[in-house]
This record gives structure tokens, C-alpha cells and sequence, in this order.
């Protein structure tokens, strides 16, 4: 079966959640504020933007799936600690991003997933519909192998895949708290799993090209 058509991800600048669409012959789309870092399967367009005033080529068809990252900076339940002394406009602000993040998914009539890791959406928007550690998809990529609570907010069909962990890995270690300050710590940190990636892939790629 030859899988064809367009996935858009939203607020992504590593394409790791795009790698296994663009290995099976998607046209893939990411945006982001910063450049891109380059894909280890294949070439992508990737618009350098803001989302809340990007508008979607329409010479690429209508997206087949989409996914998308807002920045969790303002608004993760982790940093609460810091959210007074960041003030209303930095939560507005992340708040914007996702509601245009929304819009976009919402609008295309396509399946859709929004991340975030355990954040303040669960009260200024809704419940996420799903969360998982990347760990639970080690058998996809043994080096997922980690701690990381993900919550994810979805709709229009997109499929949910089953938890798959590696029998063979020891206890998932809790590096992503660990990570030391350096100038890749925020891409290290938010960077989607591979295996997560794969699973969805796997599970949405059949039902994408149907819709």
C-alpha cells in the first residue's frame, strides 16, 4: 500500500514526530519559531513562524493528520513556582499559542494531537483525553527507556497506540529532570520519542490516508 498526502506539525523544530511519515513517502510540513534541525530521514518544509499568524499553504491539500508542541514554558505545572513572578502576560502568551494550535487542528476536520506535559490546560481548557512516559514505547526505541508524564489532547479520529514497553530494559531512569543546564536542555527536554513517534505512526497512518 503506497501512503500518501500531508501531515503539519505544529511548533515542532526537531521532526522527530514526522521522521516515520517522511520515511513512508508523506509530504511533511512543520513550523516553528526557530530553524529547523535537519531530519535524519528525509527532507520537509519547514516555515519558520509564529502560529497564531501563520496561515496553512493550501497548495499542499488538505493535511492528512496533524500534531502540535506549544511551548509548555509558561504554562507546565513544574514551573509553577515561577508563574507569579512571570505574571499574566507569559501565561496569555502560552495560552495564545495553544488556542492557535487549536484552531488550526480543529479546523482541518483531519486527526489531531496537541502535547503537553502535565499543565495548566487541564484548567483553563479541558482534561487531556490521553498521557503516557516514553518508556511505554520502548519497544519501538530501546533508548526511550525514560520517565517524562506527556498528556495529550486529541480529536477527529486520531488513534491512541497501545502501550508497547520493551521486556528487555531495566527501570526507566528520570534523565529528562536530570538534564544538566546547557544550550540544548530545552530541545533535549521537549523533544518528541522516537518510539512514541513510531507507535503513532503505526497506528494513524492507515486511518490518515482513509480520511
Amino acid at each position: 500500500m503506497t501512503l500518501t498526502g500531508t501531515v503539519l506539525s505544529l511548533c515542532d523544530r526537531t521532526g522527530n514526530m514526522v521522521e516515520p511519515w517522511i520515511a513512508a513517502g508523506y509530504e511533511v510540513i512543520t513550523v516553528d519559531l526557530q530553524e529547523a534541525i535537519p531530519a535524519e530521514r528525509g527532507p520537509r518544509h519547514h516555515f519558520v513562524a509564529d502560529v497564531r499568524t501563520w496561515r496553512y499553504p493550501l497548495r499542499y491539500g488538505k493535511p492528512e493528520i496533524i500534531f502540535a508542541f506549544p511551548p509548555c514554558t509558561h504554562l507546565a505545572v513544574s514551573g509553577a513556582r515561577w508563574f507569579k513572578e512571570k505574571g499574566m502576560g507569559a501565561l496569555i502568551e502560552g495560552l495564545a499559542v495553544v488556542d492557535a494550535c487549536r484552531e488550526i487542528c480543529e479546523g482541518s476536520g483531519a486527526p489531531w494531537m496537541l502535547e503537553n506535559p502535565v499543565s495548566t490546560l487541564s484548567t483553563y481548557w479541558r482534561k487531556p483525553d490521553h498521557s503516557f512516559h516514553p518508556w511505554q514505547y520502548s519497544s519501538f526505541e530501546l533508548g526511550d527507556n525514560y520517565t517524562k508524564k506527556t498528556c495529550l489532547w486529541t480529536g477527529g479520529g486520531f488513534r491512541m497506540p497501545p502501550f508497547a514497553p520493551s521486556l528487555s530494559n531495566s527501570a526507566p531512569d528520570d534523565r529528562i529532570h536530570k538534564a544538566p543546564p546547557s544550550a540544548g536542555r530545552a530541545d533535549f527536554r521537549s523533544a518528541t520519542p522516537k518510539g512514541f513517534a513510531q507507535a503513532v505512526f503505526e497506528a494513524n497512518a492507515k486511518v490518515a490516508v482513509a480520511a
